[in-house]
């Protein structure tokens, strides 16, 4: 953050075009959704800092992510199954056809640079008329804690020390039953004996002098206090250490699309006991709860307001379950092995570019080489990894093999050409663009590219067009989804802190799509004519 802030010199203009130009570029070798994780809270940091609304900044973000991951055959998924899918597509071309020679490393860089550089330029000329109009009064910049929260989801007061008097009736109760009473104040710590504790379980119990940790305005708290029968204190006696802002505090985390969250309430998923987590509030949209949550079922972009130590939740976020976008203290990784990073990264990339083993080969040696020289353990690779596209791949691989394979392909093809026939090759290309980016917003990008390679190959061949040309607009197209929100667990992600909603992902990302498909159409043929 201190580095763009550094460069901008505060100008909004330029601190937006370094944003989408430092992501637009990083993504063409790291994981979109991994870098959208990674840069939430440096945009935030710097929203707080120079009074820019986070909103005016998260959408080209992730967009120009999105346009940037085109330059390497590495960055999205579309992209990375393209390969398999021409193998299979060589293997039942009919007889005398030329094969499809599979694309190497950087081979689309000259697609996707332009791609990008569209969406660098169309953002840098369109941002201030395209976001909301009333983009100046909303401050969602989770760097301004108090404020914020206070403004936001109504959390204010101060932390006072309530202790349990042996005439209260919360003797007996657990912190569940005392939190749903009417007016309770939220309990965010608590002490027994000797034993003192942030984020106490639900099932934790209160008894005589049992002191609790509550959050609340003086008056809130001076009446349930009189009417439970508790004597409160300002003073903080047992938790000054704990309420420190330098070890906890208040924060928000996005629910990622593969997260194990979703579908499970907040209760289930016990998060006091396992992480020493206290969920105050979740937002949705334009909905804000916070009674009841407990009860609460998390979905894909549900924003969660969490009060725990730093520590605790820096341990929470690696399951990856949850994105902290709120910048927050935290241990830095494992410096010393910066240099093993590197050197095994340039070695993966060198082999991709200069050798002819495969793509996926040349990466995995690259991680196989972080592995052994400690930059990451074996338990985080695997974290690391989403099995759930693991599995969705090879399920779906198998059915543009059985496309293929049944003549299903083939016959679409044929159809399609029976009525676009006298088309010239871009207006076929266009109509394969156009229905690639509509089954992606249908069904995932993956999904869409597996299942309109073969179609597209197909057409190709019958039209006498490039195939390769045909197959590489698939997988692009199903990567530029800017229309809706669930089409990219990348915009998901930041729909909730940056407070978009459907129209406003349909009145910027629809003239995009249009500008980067008349700009992919003739960068491909441009390059590969």
């Amino acid at each position: 953050a201190s580095f763009i802030l550094r460069l901008s010199a505060g100008i909004e203009a330029r601190l937006e075009f370094l944003i989408n130009a430092m992501v637009g570029s990083l993504s063409a070798i790291m994981q979109s959704q991994a870098l959208a994780a990674l840069f939430l809270p440096v945009v935030s940091r710097v929203s707080a800092r120079t009074g820019v609304p986070l909103n005016r900044l998260l959408l080209p973000m992730a967009f120009c992510i999105l346009a940037g991951t085109n330059i390497t055959m590495i960055s999205n998924s579309p992209l990375i199954v393209l390969n398999d899918l021409i193998v299979s597509a060589n293997r039942n071309l009919p007889p005398g056809a030329q094969t499809i020679a599979p694309f190497s490393l950087f081979s689309i860089a000259p697609v996707g640079i332009p791609l990008l550089l569209a969406g660098l330029g169309y953002f840098a000329l369109f941002t201030r008329r395209l976001l909301p109009a009333d983009a100046e009064s909303q401050h969602v910049t989770p760097g301004r804690t108090e404020t914020y929260f206070a403004e936001t989801y109504g959390i204010a007061g101060e932390v006072f020390e309530l202790t349990v008097t042996a005439e209260s009736p919360l003797v007996g109760m657990s912190v569940a039953e005392a939190e749903a009473l009417r007016g309770a104040p939220l309990i965010l710590a608590i002490k027994n004996g000797d034993e003192v504790r942030l984020a106490p379980p639900a099932d934790t119990m209160i008894w005589v002098g049992t002191v609790l940790g509550a959050l609340g305005s003086r008056d809130a708290l001076d009446r349930f206090c009189n009417l439970n029968l508790l004597l409160a204190q300002s003073r903080l006696r047992y938790f000054r250490d704990m309420f420190n802002p330098t070890r906890a505090g208040v924060c928000e985390a996005v629910i990622p699309p593969n997260s194990e969250f979703i579908k499970q309430t907040v209760g289930d998923l016990h998060l006091r006991k396992r992480y020493g987590i206290s969920v105050l509030a979740v937002n949705r949209g334009e909905e804000i709860f916070r009674e009841d949550v407990r009860a609460l079922a998390l979905r894909a972009g549900d924003t969660l307001v969490l009060h725990s130590l730093w520590r605790d939740l820096a341990h929470a976020a690696e399951s990856n379950n949850f994105v902290v976008v709120t910048d927050y203290p935290k241990e830095e990784g494992r410096p010393s092995k910066i240099w093993h990073a590197t050197a095994f990264f340039t070695l993966a990339m060198g082999l991709g570019l200069f050798t002819d083993i495969k793509l996926s080969i040349a990466m995995l040696t690259g991680a196989v080489g972080m592995l052994l020289a400690g930059v990451l353990k074996m338990e985080e690779a695997y974290a690391a990894i989403n099995w759930k596209t693991i599995f969705t791949l090879a399920c779906l691989i198998p059915l543009g093999w059985a496309m293929d394979a049944t003549g299903a392909a083939a016959w679409i093809a044929q159809e399609v050409l029976r009525f676009l026939g006298n088309w010239p090759q871009w207006g076929l290309q266009a109509v394969i663009a156009v229905l690639a980016l509509f089954f992606a917003q249908i069904v995932s990008n993956v999904g869409a590219t597996v299942m309109m390679v073969p179609m597209a190959v197909n057409i190709a061949i019958a039209s006498n067009g490039n195939p390769a040309i045909y197959a590489l607009i698939v997988a692009i197209s199903t990567s530029n989804t800017f229309i809706i929100s669930s089409a990219n667990p990348v915009l998901t992600l930041i729909a909730g802190p940056g407070g978009y909603r459907a129209k406003d992902f349909l009145r910027v990302g629809l003239p995009l799509t249009l500008l980067l498909l008349v700009v992919m159409l003739v960068a491909v043929n441009l390059t590969f004519r």
